[in-house]
């Protein structure tokens, strides 16, 4: 019997989890700090992101247990004749359920909250070292249709 993926905005109490699964990747053990207690940078960083009402942070649960984890940022711009659009970002499934639909869960997730939130456009990065990912988001629809640029500060 295949398990209910079940997509809920996140609580204070899922972000131990969400940090770990941040930390339970190539990329992000390089990056991200995972101990207890959490670094309260990422405790301000959870209160910014819930205060703001175009920042949605859900998560993915099998029987109440956090097993993915994505970020939503609705933006108004005045292009597109002052159109919105939506921004995916830190989309991680954790390592022990990949490949059970998780992701795919949660991006279509995303692209319906766009939708309903009137978005004309919803868009995302990936790190060029996440060839996979990359192969997953466009089986879903997603186009390279740009060049990405980004200077770390």
């Amino acid at each position: 019997m295949k398990k209910e993926i079940i997509i809920k905005f996140a609580t204070e109490q899922d972000l131990e989890r969400i940090v770990e699964m941040l930390t339970d990747d190539v990329l992000g053990s390089k990056r991200e700090c995972y101990k207890k207690p959490l670094p309260e940078s990422y405790v301000n960083a959870f209160q910014a992101i819930t205060s703001d009402p175009n920042n949605e942070l859900v998560v993915a649960c099998y029987d109440n247990k956090v097993i993915g984890v994505q970020q939503i940022t609705f933006t108004p711009y005045i292009t597109h004749q002052g159109g919105w659009r939506a921004t995916i970002e830190g989309v991680r499934t954790s390592s022990s359920e990949r490949g059970k639909g998780i992701g795919c869960a949660l991006i279509r997730w995303a692209i319906q909250r766009a939708k309903e939130r009137g978005c004309h456009l919803i868009q995302l990065t990936t790190d060029k070292k996440r060839e996979d990912a990359l192969r997953f988001y466009e089986r879903l629809g997603f186009k390279a249709s740009h060049e990405g640029l980004k200077m770390h500060l």
